[in-house]
């Protein structure tokens, strides 16, 4: 059964009319969860040590410091705080710490269902919605608290995972792969971008592509990570390159998404106990969105039971 970690502060965290990482996102993640048999949970408040992994004090603080008691404050040209947006950035950290924690302990498939998402936060820059590298942090929580060795983290959002990226350059024990529409925002994730140990693969995509494209850059990725034999892979499970989405242009279709989560399912039963931890990214079609969520959480629990 797979464990969801979600938590009502996450409406809390409440954009400017006609922003795209709106309120109405968790709500169609949860019209996807419906009639699923999964294990649900409250994401517990982050502890800002699991922060300071991957961000530093000053950062953090001023992030704090820039949440406004009313209406909205503007961090970047599309990243914005209201008053709850804070405490349902922690919401999100505590639930990525939360789910490795359990994911390591029993084996087994979580989900965090959270907002603001994360895979934009670079170590000391708010941007593309993101306040906190969640994956990211999640990353190294399983590395220096549960003395794992080599962590997967595989971001298939349609913009490429720059926070996710940087957070975890120097990061030799954990290996990186994103694939994403380029060009599009934020203009990183050329191939050639490999990171400080060669720990890091991108795979850009042309707009216009589909499920084939997509397959044919994954496949031999997931295979080389069978040699590597991963302990636990994390997911940035960004549902915007679906054709519906109006922020992008790739033209994935709902069993594309559901392909590769059941072939990264396959990988973790092979290398890992079946260790998966999802967490959400993009996604800005309502309806694409609550679709994609419950094909990718049913492909996460088929793998489990």
């Amino acid at each position: 059964m797979v464990l969801i970690l979600t938590h009502q502060d996450c409406l809390s965290h409440v954009t400017p009319p006609g922003h795209p990482e709106q309120v109405a996102r968790l709500e169609a993640v949860e019209r996807g969860l419906l009639g699923h048999a999964t294990d649900r949970r409250e994401a517990p408040l982050g502890d800002v040590a699991d922060i300071l992994r991957c961000h530093p004090q000053p950062y953090v603080d001023r992030i704090r410091a820039a949440v406004p008691k009313q209406g909205w404050a503007q961090v970047d040209g599309d990243t914005f705080l209201s008053p709850g947006s804070f405490t349902a950035a922690l919401r999100g950290v505590g639930g990525i710490c939360a789910a490795v924690d359990h994911v390591v302990n029993k084996d087994g498939r979580a989900f965090v269902a959270a907002r603001p998402p994360g895979h934009h936060a670079e170590r000391e820059t708010a941007m593309g919605f993101c306040l906190f590298g969640t994956v990211a942090i999640g990353a190294m929580r399983a590395l220096d608290v549960h003395g794992l060795t080599r962590v997967a983290v595989l971001d298939f959002d349609v913009h490429h995972g720059n926070g996710t990226q940087d957070l975890l350059w120097q990061e030799p024990r954990v290996r990186f792969v994103s694939s994403h529409q380029m060009p599009l925002y934020p203009g990183s994730g050329q191939v050639q971008e490999r990171g400080a140990h060669g720990q890091i693969t991108n795979l850009p995509l042309r707009e216009g592509s589909d499920g084939a494209a997509m397959w044919a850059a994954w496949q031999p990725v997931l295979e080389d990570l069978r040699q590597w034999k991963p302990e636990l892979i994390l997911i940035s499970a960004g549902f915007d390159a679906h054709h519906d989405d109006p922020l992008a242009g790739l033209n994935w279709r709902t069993e594309d998404f559901a392909r590769l989560t059941r072939a990264i399912c396959d990988l973790a039963d092979e290398c890992c106990a079946g260790r998966v931890v999802s967490s959400l990214e993009g996604g800005y079609d309502l309806e694409a969105l609550a679709d994609c969520v419950a094909a990718h959480v049913t492909e996460l629990g088929r793998q489990a039971a």
